[in-house]
């Protein structure tokens, strides 16, 4: 499950709202892979975009990303990752985010709240069909 939410480029393939998603760097740093990605969202007309540094700890199972710029005041997300028994793993997703402007997050909350909220069906679903084959 962590390599299939690492690869953040084929977010916009499977997860709500999300129109695209461009990797501007990679790098290595202190056994971690860093990312800056821009990430597209779109509703019905409207399209904002965000960047975004990402933390790949593939040793210790968690991916952290910290929000650089965009339509946010703030945006923290982490993912966890247990492996269970039987080849199974517990899936931990935490995020927190305020838009800047009040009217966006008025237009545009309603629908982020949906859409994480389909996040974790979303990455199951993708997950039986990469995992199921």
């Amino acid at each position: 499950m962590f390599d299939l939410v690492a690869d953040v480029e084929k977010y916009p393939e499977f997860l709500p709202l999300c129109s695209g998603l461009k990797i501007r760097s990679t790098r290595e740093k202190q056994g971690k892979t860093v990312l800056i990605a821009d990430m597209s969202v779109s509703y019905k007309m409207l399209r904002e975009t965000f960047t975004s540094q990402v933390i790949l700890n593939s040793e210790d199972l968690q991916i952290d990303v910290k929000y650089l710029d965009g339509p946010f005041r703030y945006l923290d997300n982490r993912w966890r990752f247990t492996d269970l028994e039987d080849g199974k793993c517990e899936v931990s997703f935490e995020i927190d985010y305020e838009f800047k402007s009040k009217m966006l997050g008025i237009v545009m909350g309603t629908m982020f709240e949906i859409a994480f909220s389909r996040f974790t069906a979303a990455f199951e679903e993708r997950a039986d069909k990469i995992y199921s084959a």
